[in-house]
């Protein structure tokens, strides 16, 4: 009898368990619909089956944020901070609900509380960039981002933001580099279209403003170091320098494709076993499929003249249609231990 007992119990938890699985489905169906009222109607149905399940409680708060209720969505996502199950999702949660509040310096102790505890996430260094910013802590945010790069390179946020950032901070050189890692990690979105215009500017402004390609490299046998004064940023002025011909008729299509073709070589011939860059690597791979016009009249063409892109890619249809197919099967991804940026610039009277 004892045995029927703990069997019907087991029974009843895992029907209970079954039950709250499917609630906790429909809310979010509701949720993403807008319907957020249904949503947190069945999100608290879900929790007198499953009172203690955390997902469904931090999926609550978030309903009670988008519907603006946010004393609600406070109250439900503080308790959750401090469970082992607390993710970076929840962090997230909390932080926009106390922004929403307008309880900056709160919100700052839930990003530094986050980073500390999931120091590899991306999505949190750009949360917390976007609130520094919000402090017109201008060069915090763009650390914060930069980290985020260093930690999570494989997180576009943090690529737009700081190509932004520096573009309006005028460094045409980390605005070229972060807005295409950028382009093709989101390759289809406003984002990117915004991003396109800022790269297309930032070839403008590294050619019209010789001054800022100036480099001295240390001779020859002694040791450049990483991302400092000698390092990635001033071999990447010296190599790009020696295009600056190639560009004295303005900068076009032709003239960057050519521009970036031998800066390619040039980097291969003297930088590329001491940087490693999984970007010039990607650019090297079209180059030697026959790609590599394709994907620049990709990254630049629509800016430039929409109707010369569009002509282009119909005459050239075979051509750019194996370059998309190209990005589909075989997509640009970074790798780990190639941060070059030493952070070391500050936006203080740039104007921004």
């Amino acid at each position: 009898m004892k045995t029927l007992f703990v069997a019907g119990v087991l029974f009843s938890q895992t029907v209970f368990a079954q039950d709250a699985a499917e609630l906790y489905k429909t809310a979010t169906g509701f949720q993403r619909t807008g319907d957020y009222s249904n949503a947190i109607l069945v999100f608290n149905q879900a929790l007198q089956l499953d009172p203690d399940n955390f997902e469904t409680k931090k999926q609550l708060a978030y309903t009670y944020y988008l519907k603006g209720d946010m004393n609600r969505a406070k109250g439900i996502i503080d308790p959750l901070l401090n469970k082992k199950e607390v993710d970076v999702q929840a962090f997230q949660i909390a932080g926009n609900i106390y922004v929403s509040r307008e309880e900056w310096k709160s919100a700052q102790k839930i990003y530094e509380r986050a980073l500390r505890k999931f120091p590899e996430s991306g999505e949190l260094y750009t949360d917390n960039g976007n609130l520094l910013m919000n402090f017109k802590m201008y060069d915090a945010a763009l650390n914060s981002w930069l980290k985020g790069i260093e930690k999570d390179p494989a997180f576009p946020g943090n690529y737009y933001n700081a190509t932004k950032t520096y573009y309006y901070s005028n460094n045409p050189l980390w605005c070229i580099i972060y807005g295409e890692i950028f382009m093709n990690m989101e390759s289809f979105t406003t984002r990117t279209a915004e991003v396109r215009n800022i790269l297309l500017e930032s070839y403008k402004r590294l050619f019209n403003d010789p001054a800022l390609l100036n480099s001295i490299m240390p001779e020859d046998g002694k040791k450049r170091s990483k991302g400092g004064n000698g390092g990635f940023t001033q071999a990447y002025k010296q190599s790009m320098g020696k295009q600056l011909g190639v560009v004295t008729g303005g900068v076009d299509l032709d003239g960057l494709v050519m521009v970036r073709t031998r800066f390619l070589l040039d980097w291969d011939n003297n930088y590329a076993a001491e940087f490693p860059f999984s970007l010039f690597d990607f650019q090297r791979k079209l180059l030697r499929e026959g790609l590599f016009e394709a994907y620049n009249q990709w990254l630049f063409g629509p800016a430039i003249s929409q109707g010369r892109y569009k002509a282009w890619t119909t005459l050239h249809k075979q051509e750019y249609d194996a370059f998309t197919k190209s990005q589909r099967d075989t997509p640009f991804k970074t790798r780990p231990d190639e941060y070059y940026n030493d952070g070391k610039f500050s936006l203080v009277n740039t104007g921004y």
